[in-house]
């Protein structure tokens, strides 16, 4: 997953609940490969049963059938260790060799997350072991503006430090719009003696609501001027789109500019934006 030198650009998408989805979202990551040329794409990984089914087919297909470098998502979420290893086998047997290593959200209804009997409990738990036992390229999940689960920034770090101690070659933001997060955070991190590539995350806003539902969640902050600007356009799809598109130009040129070493795209699996944002970004 480096880009000897240059900037590395990459897709994420989750995976359908059909075969139909499957096959239209197959399509658009084929147009995109067309029109942009990722490095990497990557899936993600449900919370169970057909969903972590349809990830390990869909990047297995995008791997083989488009001839893009795929990354599988993997969560510590409702599997033991033999379960894990399965998958893990079933990837590498498909010719698939980037993971990334996550703990998971709890499942719906649920607070706390709670590992399996014979499973783990942490994602450094996880790195570790796919680091022991499989010939694979490990990323890992980092967190700007902290985890919302981790008391405070600073161990919050510690917790990113453990996941490359323990062999996680690379990391991904969670989303952020305040670049400030993200250079803060290298320089903290570089500070603990974090030396891999932090790439940063970047989700394009094409609805507000549903904006401000992720950030909730995961812990980011939306800037309190383009906030302001959204909500004047939220009636208006077709103004917010344009705003959303036109700050993460900003967001990510300037990124590139100060030396991020690429940019990882939360598709949501829609390809509009993120293809006018990278072709726009590009073109400098």
């Amino acid at each position: 997953m480096h880009g000897r030198g240059r900037p590395v650009f990459s897709f994420e998408f989750f995976p359908p609940k059909t075969d139909a989805g499957a096959n239209e979202l197959l399509d658009t990551v084929a147009d995109l490969k067309s029109a942009l040329a990722p490095n990497f794409v990557s899936v993600t990984y449900g919370a169970g049963g057909s969903t972590r089914e349809r990830t390990l087919e869909l990047v297995t297909r995008i791997q083989n059938e488009l001839r893009i470098t795929s990354m599988a998502h993997m969560t510590c979420v409702g599997s033991d260790e033999n379960e894990i290893c399965e998958n893990v086998g079933r990837l590498i047997g498909n010719g698939v060799e980037n993971i990334l290593a996550l703990r998971g959200d709890p499942p719906k209804g649920e607070t706390q997350f709670k590992s399996v009997p014979g499973g783990f409990a942490h994602a450094t738990e996880l790195i570790q072991y796919l680091e022991d036992n499989y010939q694979v390229d490990v990323g890992a999940a980092c967190y700007p503006e902290k985890h919302v689960e981790s008391n405070d920034a600073v161990q919050d770090l510690m917790w990113t430090k453990a996941k490359v101690a323990n062999g996680a070659g690379f990391l991904i933001t969670q989303l952020f719009f305040d670049n400030q997060h993200y250079f803060d955070f290298v320089e903290r991190a570089r500070d603990q003696g974090i030396k891999v590539p932090i790439v940063p995350g970047i989700m394009p806003i094409t609805n507000v609501a549903q904006i401000e539902r992720f950030t909730k969640m995961c812990g980011a902050t939306i800037p309190p001027e383009l906030s302001d600007r959204l909500h004047r356009v939220q009636n208006d799809p077709a103004a917010v789109m344009a705003a959303g598109i036109e700050h993460a130009v900003l967001q990510c040129r300037r990124l590139l500019e100060s030396g991020a070493p690429g940019l990882h795209f939360y598709t949501l699996n829609k390809s509009y934006a993120t293809r006018s944002i990278l072709a726009a970004v590009r073109k400098v």
